[in-house]
């Protein structure tokens, strides 16, 4: 018969510290299942925010692209081959169908962009209403002039078409072409292969030899939703660009040469050269414009070839996009709930206290709670405007129940408060982009507190069990 004090399994799971430890180990389980249920809310609204731009965009004009003018004209050349032998030999038409282009050797765009909220149910989508005057002068247009590649073929050309293209053609409002001293007629579409949706005008024929080249003058208004792209098409390409939007983002291959950032807006200059891009090689082959930022934003492999043109944009974008932030937000809940169970236990060690698993619950839900209470206010107000209301609520419902929970008003204002640390902390991770820093010297300085208020707990003392009361000597 043993009759020693080994410590046995069937005694550590009878133990109160092992008990404890996996009922926090279950609540904990919990409430993760209840911050992805908050995350899948915040995705959701995210979601019907994407579906209500894409609604605006549906009913008035998407994000557009402005490439142009260039000047196209299509041509057919054709010859007579000789098939077949002796009685069967007889005479074949071939023909080869190509198209010329001439792009512009100066380009110059002065826009303005006027901005106007559109909104789907609680969802705000930024359109724009674009004026842009666009002058374009071409060298002589030899470009226009076909060159035989069969001896003996016959050449046709279509007459020279002067084009504009747009992302999409619902936004144009009004488009005005001026040649030298004439006004010529724009019509809808642009007669080209790949880039179809715009305008275009029919150019008199004597400009194909004409020997000083040729200057137009193109006014445009353009709505669009978020984004404006633009191509660098002429050999010189400058275009200053005007908004009352104080929060622009500029993409795509080539940044402003110059740009200022107010509070009532924004001006931005880029100055180009054909040698440091390839939109004309790229849209003369009729390759598809970069549009979307990550593919703008991709590297070509060294020595390989782009698959789409040239191209930079404006994103007239919110600064603080809150189910972005509420979604980074719910991303750190775990930590939080680790942190404040941390900071429950210390108190339960070194105040000597008992605190129910079921109070840890109602804790973490506490927390839990702030996510979605985030999410929700701040679809009706300001981002911070919300933090700081759902942060407050939950302060003071911690501090309160932590007041009866730790068993004093002495112990609860400091936990109360610890709460509050933690909350705007977590506002600067969301904004900061010191966010990593931030992060780590939190991180550690939580760690070196629990290490040195800890620094004379037994620990192997609070696994042991307790042992059994000796009887008196008589």
């Amino acid at each position: 018969m043993n009759t020693g004090s080994t410590f046995t399994v069937e005694d550590a799971l009878k133990h109160p510290l092992f008990t404890k430890l996996a009922a926090l180990a279950g609540i904990t389980l919990l409430l993760l299942i209840g911050l992805g249920l908050v995350e899948d809310v915040v995705r959701d609204r995210q979601r019907y925010r994407h579906q209500a731009a894409q609604g605006v965009a549906a009913s008035l004009a998407g994000p557009q692209t402005l490439m142009g003018p260039m000047i196209h004209s299509a041509c057919v050349e054709s010859w007579e081959t000789e098939t077949g032998k002796g009685e069967d030999r007889r005479m074949v038409e071939q023909r080869r169908e190509f198209l010329l282009t001439a792009m512009p050797e100066q380009l110059r765009l002065r826009s303005g962009a006027a901005m106007e909220e559109r909104a789907r149910g609680l969802h705000k989508v930024n359109t724009y209403t674009l004026q842009t005057r666009i002058a374009a002068q071409w060298a002589p247009l030899a470009s226009l002039q076909p060159q035989a590649t069969v001896k003996g073929s016959r050449l046709q050309c279509g007459v020279p078409i002067l084009m504009l293209a747009v992302g999409d053609a619902r936004g144009i409002r009004t488009a005005q072409l001026q040649l030298g001293e004439q006004q010529l007629a724009l019509k809808p579409g642009t007669f080209h292969p790949t880039y179809s949706r715009g305008v275009h005008a029919v150019l008199p024929e004597s400009v194909r030899g004409q020997a000083d080249g040729l200057a137009v003058t193109l006014d445009l208004e353009l709505v669009g939703t978020e984004r404006l792209s633009i191509v660098p098409l002429g050999s010189r390409t400058e275009v200053q660009m005007d908004s009352g939007w104080p929060h622009p983002s500029f993409s795509g291959r080539f940044l402003p040469s110059e740009r200022e950032v107010r509070t009532d807006g924004f001006t931005a200059r880029w100055r180009l050269s054909s040698l440091a891009s390839t939109a004309q090689q790229d849209i003369g082959q009729g390759k598809p414009v970069c549009e979307a930022p990550d593919e703008e934003a991709a590297v070509p492999p060294p020595g390989g070839a782009r698959d789409c043109a040239d191209s930079f944009s404006v994103a007239f974008i919110d600064p603080v996009n809150p189910y972005a932030l509420a979604d980074r937000a719910t991303k750190y809940g775990v930590l939080f709930i680790a942190l404040t169970f941390v900071a429950v236990g210390l108190f339960e060690l070194m105040q000597r206290l008992r605190v129910h698993p079921v109070q840890y619950l109602l804790v973490g839900s506490a927390l839990c709670s702030f996510f979605l209470l985030l999410v929700s206010l701040s679809e009706h107000l300001p981002f911070g405007v919300s933090y700081a209301l759902a942060a407050t609520a939950c302060v003071l419902l911690l501090g309160y129940y932590a007041r009866h929970m730790l068993g004093s008003l002495r112990r609860g204002l400091p936990f109360g408060a610890g709460m509050a640390l933690l909350y705007g902390l977590l506002y600067l991770l969301l904004l900061e982009q010191t966010a990593l820093v931030v992060g780590a010297v939190a991180l550690f300085a939580v760690l070196a507190a629990v290490m040195v208020l800890t620094r004379r707990i037994d620990w192997y003392g609070l696994g042991a069990p307790r042992a059994a009361a000796r009887p008196e000597a008589a």
